[in-house]
């Protein structure tokens, strides 16, 4: 398919040319609060009374959200130029606005109401996300707004109702809200599919995006807006617009650098030593957001603010995902009217909510991508012409590589691609059903409307023909099991007739998947938020842990809520760690980094960080090399471990754990023998109890994309690994029922139903195409079977610098510090390391 019509220039119109009520309704309401449009606002006004589709990519803060708003209400504007005959009731459903986070549906909703209120439009703005309650939902089906601000799940859910073409039918517009959050992920699929069905009742329905950090921008625009299918009735000729804009908001990036730095450098070994030059940064800005990359270290850093810093008390809280939402919410209008002086978060708070008070971000820790930088940047100075400002704090001496390397990635708008999903069969499933609720479907006809989006645009007639048995009758291992015989063909129409089968589904849409979390509920009946089930499992009654900044005491465990109470004394609990806190360095910025010790290896240190770091590469070239672009870069070490092999391909941690799996296995194929293999942003290391002794034809066979799928799938455990994302698939595709609110099944149980269905499948199904996805996932997205045979590639072509040294290096150490800490106690490791470390500066000097 190719890609769409793109517009990148402002439409050419006179100055002169008379403009119309609306567009003049809009300019004075700028006018009065001081504003001037910017042009890429005025080209998505223009593109949108056009009746064109199109994405909006700008800096965050510019005003992207005014620049997809004020096209359609100036539209209507221009459809009741008379004020004297505009309806005194709120006009039906025109719009919908999807967001993808529910923190971010409030303040949304707030921003559009407040623009309609201040143009005086008889319009009404409301929410609809999981939290909404259920008797302002009741009165939703019967009586939406003017504008609905959602999510993709809710509008799924609204699409399964049987009057949902009905509520629909004065729709004009929908737009998604930071449209690369949901791009490339099975919600974006979902989103597709919602808007496939809405295209094909309005064939003229706009569809706008919204994007700040994005590197395929075509791409994005494709899958957001593709071509209506020839046939479509009514449709207009297909008009999709990539409007960027051309201004660059001012971003300030510091960075704090230790003033004494170990020349060999472990993960997290600064830690918290800039505690103090962080605690002086809070107090000299108005308000702080400071972010850390996982909701443990949130807990952790916002403890020891407050411990170190007393009287931040009242003054700072944290804020992430996992906390209840009364509690977010609470913290958020303290944000937002300026109550706060700083608040610890995660993620939870990268996306567009607008905190106009926040004028400074801290970023505890390498961000691990240009884009996730650039996107908590943009928290600060969060409005058009203010310029923001963000300080980077390193938790390990190479992050300040990694900063330089970011701030250069920034410079060039090297921003991170996200690369849509193709034909998630699980999604179909479930959407086949929605649509069998939503009024039901003649097979052929959901067929071309599913084979409109982009991601099922090459489905083919066996998949489809699969779905649907999957789910009229189960497929042929389920067919006995009337639970799985969801949706009846009935006349050529398919639909769901079972009142149990509706109720347990609309529960069940939905693509997030995550392990059973438990409720932190004080004993009095306050409720703090969910932790992991796995996490709590490991507490027995009496132990402390630390939750939403407050030392806690378990109590009991009781249908999936953890009962509490305040604990005593220091705050010496143990912190949960979440599940996916271990983020991998991205492509892009594993170039910049790649780059920037290249130019370190040409004696060029253009900035503070990399002349920080500068006595450690000096260090590194004296005892090895420093590793550059064209040259692969393996040491050989002896230690009372064994044999180590180190290598420096700099790809970043998820390409090194394939590679270093990879060669490892191929090395035992060649001589038995036990070799581990541990790996991180840098490198990775093989460790054997024999020397490796390899030669150039043996460097070939190691590196060659020879039989690579059948090494991998024999040295991963890809059935075990299947397995388990098997379980996500099972959820999504309704083959399971998680439990009703309140009552949700553990994991115990929801591992034992997907793992019986799993055997089951694989024994007297084997073609079950779901069984077929769980593997196609594991290789494309756990393993990453397409970079890791790019890679192999690329090494296969580089000179290989091979060097033996008598000790580790400040490359080698980190590495291996890491490995260790996997195999040893905490103290043992923290003594080991410090010998070690006193060894090598011993030598160094």
């Amino acid at each position: 398919m190719s890609d769409p019509i793109l517009v990148s220039q402002p439409p050419s119109a006179s100055k002169d040319a008379p403009v119309s009520p609306g567009l003049a309704a809009v300019r004075r309401w700028f006018a009065a609060k001081g504003w001037q449009p910017f042009p890429f606002q005025e080209e998505a006004w223009a593109a949108y009374r056009a009746g064109a589709n199109g994405l909006i990519h700008a800096p965050t803060g510019t005003g992207k959200t005014y620049a997809a708003w004020l096209g359609p209400l100036s539209r209507w504007i221009d459809e009741h130029p008379d004020l004297e005959q505009w309806p005194r009731e709120a006009p039906p459903l025109h719009i919908i606005w999807l967001t993808p986070l529910r923190a971010l549906a409030g303040d949304t909703t707030e921003n559009l109401l407040n623009a309609v209120v201040e143009l005086g439009l008889p319009w009404t703005v409301e929410l609809r996300t999981g939290d909404t309650s259920s008797s302002v939902k009741q009165r939703q089906r019967h009586s939406l707004p003017t504008a609905l601000v959602t999510t993709p799940e809710s509008l799924t859910i609204m699409l399964s109702y049987p009057e949902s073409r009905a509520i629909f039918t004065n729709l004009t517009t929908v737009v998604i809200d930071e449209w690369h959050e949901l791009m490339g992920s099975k919600r974006g699929v979902q989103t597709e599919l919602a808007l496939a069905r809405l295209r094909r009742w309005h064939p003229n329905l706009r569809i706008w995006g919204l994007s700040a950090t994005l590197g395929n921008l075509a791409t994005a625009l494709n899958v957001l807006a593709p071509p209506m299918p020839a046939s479509s009735e009514g449709s207009t000729p297909h008009d999709a617009r990539l409007i960027s804009a051309d201004q660059h908001k001012p971003i300030q990036i510091d960075t704090l650098i230790p003033e004494n730095i170990e020349h060999f450098p472990w993960a997290g070994h600064l830690g918290l030593k800039l505690l103090p030059q962080v605690v002086a940064a809070i107090n000299q800005a108005r308000t702080t957001l400071v972010f850390t990359n996982t909701r443990a270290q949130t807990e952790i850093w916002f403890q020891e603010l407050l411990e170190a810093h007393p009287d931040f008390a009242g003054e700072i809280a944290l804020h992430h995902g996992s906390l209840q939402y009364e509690l977010r919410q609470e913290i958020e209008a303290r944000l937002r009217d300026g109550r706060l002086r700083c608040v610890v978060c995660t993620s939870s708070l990268d996306l567009g909510v607008d905190f106009t008070p926040v004028d400074q971000v801290i970023q505890i820790g390498s961000p691990k991508g240009v884009a996730r930088l650039l996107q908590r940047a943009g928290r600060s100075g969060h409005q058009p012409g203010a310029s923001s400002r963000i300080l980077c704090v390193p938790t390990h001496a190479f992050e300040l590589v990694e900063f330089a390397a970011v701030r250069e990635a920034i410079t060039n708008r090297e921003l991170e691609s996200r690369q849509p999903l193709i034909a998630p069969l699980d999604v179909l499933v479930q959407h086949i059903v929605t649509m069998a609720l939503g009024g039901g479907f003649v097979a052929d006809e959901l067929l071309a409307e599913i084979r409109s989006t982009y991601a099922y645009r090459t489905l083919t007639d066996t998949q489809w023909q699969w779905a649907l048995d999957f789910v009229t009758h189960g497929g042929s291992a389920l067919r006995a099991y009337e639970y799985y015989r969801k949706v009846t063909p009935r006349n050529g129409i398919h639909r769901v007739t079972s009142p149990e089968i509706a109720r347990f589904h609309r529960m069940s849409i939905g693509t997030i998947t995550a392990d059973v979390m438990l409720t932190v509920k004080y004993l009095t009946g306050t409720s703090l938020g969910s932790v992991e089930e796995s996490f709590i499992a490991r507490l027995r009654p009496g132990d402390h842990f630390v939750f939403a900044g407050r030392l806690l005491e378990l109590v009991r465990v009781k249908d999936l809520t953890a009962y509490v109470r305040t604990a005593t004394g220091k705050s010496d609990g143990i912190v949960p760690r979440w599940n996916g806190g271990r983020m991998p360095l991205s492509t892009q910025l594993a170039a910049a980094v790649r780059r920037q010790l290249a130019a370190a290896a040409d004696g060029v240190f253009s900035q503070d960080e990399m002349r920080a770091v500068a006595p450690i590469l000096a260090i590194q070239a004296k005892w090895s090399r420093i590793p550059v672009p064209g040259e692969f870069l393996i040491e050989k070490v002896k230690s009372r471990d064994g044999y180590h092999l180190f290598a420096f391909p700099l790809y970043g941690r998820a390409i090194h754990e394939g590679l270093s799996t990879l060669l490892a296995y191929r090395l035992t194929l060649a001589e038995p023998r036990t070799i581990s293999a541990f790996a991180t942003d840098y490198g990775f290391e093989l460790l054997s109890s024999t020397p490796f002794e390899l030669n150039e034809h043996d460097w070939e066979q190691l590196l060659s994309t020879d039989h690579l799928l059948e090494d991998i799938l024999t040295c991963v455990n890809t059935t075990e690994l299947a397995r388990r994302q098997f379980r996500d698939i099972a959820r999504i595709a309704g083959l399971i029922f998680s439990g009703y609110p309140g009552s949700k099944k553990s994991m115990r149980q929801l591992q034992t139903s997907t793992g019986l269905l799993y055997e089951v499948f694989r024994d007297f199904d084997p073609g079950n195409l779901l069984l077929e996805q769980a593997r196609r996932e594991v290789l494309d997205q756990q393993l990453d079977l397409q970079h890791l045979r790019a890679a192999l590639v690329e090494l296969a072509a580089m000179r290989r610098v091979i060097i033996e040294t008598p000790r580790l290096t400040p490359f080698a150490f980190p590495i291996w510090a890491d490995r260790l800490r996997t195999q040893v106690t905490s103290e043992t490791w923290t003594d080991r390391i410090q010998r070690m470390v006193l060894q090598l500066e011993k030598a160094a000097h």
